[in-house]
C-alpha cells in the first residue's frame, strides 16, 4: 500500500524554511527580499488615499507613533518573518523611546509578500488594517503594529481573515475597525503604491534622498542613517538608536 505523501513535503519545507531563517537571523544580515513571483496577487483598484488623517501620512508613505525629535523609519511587511524577528528582539526598545518622547516612529507597511498568502492578499489587508487603527485610534497605532507582528502568520499561509484582523484590535482594547476594513480600498491601494515606489525609488526622508530603493525588509533608518547591524542584537540596535 502506498502511504499518503502530501503532508510530508509541506512539513519539510516549513522545517527547512525555519532553519534557514534561524541561520540568517543569527548572522544578523537577514531580510525578506522584495524580489520574486507575483502570481495570485489581488490588485487594489481604488484610488490610493492621500493627505493626512489621524496618525497616517499618506503622502509621506507612513503611519506614525510618538512625536520625538529623532525620526526612526521602518519599512516592513506584515508577513515577513525577519520583520517578526526584528520586532521580537527590539519590541521593547522602540516603544520605550516613543513613550519617553525620544523618537517619532514612522512605519512604512509594504505588501510584496501578498504573493505568499494563497491569493488572499494578506500583507495588503494587514497594512490597511494598520491604517484603519492609525486613522480611527491614532494613539494605538504602535500597539496594533506590535499585535500584527506578535500574531504573524507563516509565509505561504492564507494569513488572518479580515474578521480576525478586526478582532486583533478589539482584543487589545483598540477601537473596532471592522467597518473600516470593509471599506479600506483606498488604504489597500495606498499600501500597494508604497510597495511599488519602494522598489522604483528614490527613497526620501523629510525631502532628502537617503536610499535608491528598499531592497528588503526590515529596513530601518534613524535620522536618515540606515541600520546595518544584527537584527537580533538588542544592545547593538539600542546603541545605534542612542539609548
Amino acid at each position: 500500500m502506498t502511504r499518503p505523501r502530501t503532508a510530508r513535503p509541506r512539513r519539510l519545507r516549513r522545517i527547512v524554511a525555519a532553519a534557514l531563517l534561524a541561520v540568517a537571523v543569527s548572522a544578523g544580515v537577514a531580510s525578506c527580499s522584495l524580489l520574486g513571483g507575483n502570481s495570485n496577487v489581488p490588485v487594489a483598484t481604488a484610488k490610493p488615499a492621500t493627505g493626512t488623517d489621524g496618525a497616517a501620512n499618506f503622502d509621506g508613505g507612513y503611519v506614525w507613533a510618538g512625536s520625538g525629535p529623532k525620526k526612526v523609519d521602518l519599512w516592513f511587511d506584515p508577513m515577513c518573518p525577519v520583520c517578526g524577528a526584528f520586532e521580537k528582539s527590539n519590541g521593547a526598545t522602540l516603544p520605550s523611546a516613543v513613550k519617553d518622547g525620544s523618537i517619532t516612529l514612522r512605519l512604512h507597511p509594504l505588501t510584496f509578500l501578498d504573493r505568499a498568502s494563497n491569493g488572499t492578499g494578506y500583507s495588503t489587508r494587514a497594512s490597511a488594517a494598520l491604517v484603519c487603527v492609525a486613522v480611527h485610534d491614532p494613539d494605538r497605532t504602535l500597539d496594533y503594529y506590535q499585535a500584527l507582528l506578535a500574531n504573524q502568520p507563516e509565509e505561504n499561509s492564507s494569513g488572518l481573515t479580515d474578521k480576525q484582523l478586526a478582532k486583533l484590535a478589539t482584543d487589545h482594547g483598540i477601537t473596532d475597525i471592522s467597518g473600516c476594513i470593509d471599506r479600506s480600498g483606498p488604504y489597500q491601494a495606498w499600501a500597494q503604491a508604497n510597495t511599488a515606489h519602494s522598489q522604483s525609488g528614490p527613497i526620501t526622508v523629510d525631502g532628502k534622498k537617503v536610499l535608491d530603493n528598499i531592497q528588503g525588509t526590515p529596513t530601518v533608518l534613524v535620522d536618515g542613517k540606515q541600520y546595518t547591524g544584527s537584527i537580533s542584537d538588542e544592545k547593538e540596535f539600542a546603541s545605534f538608536l542612542g539609548r
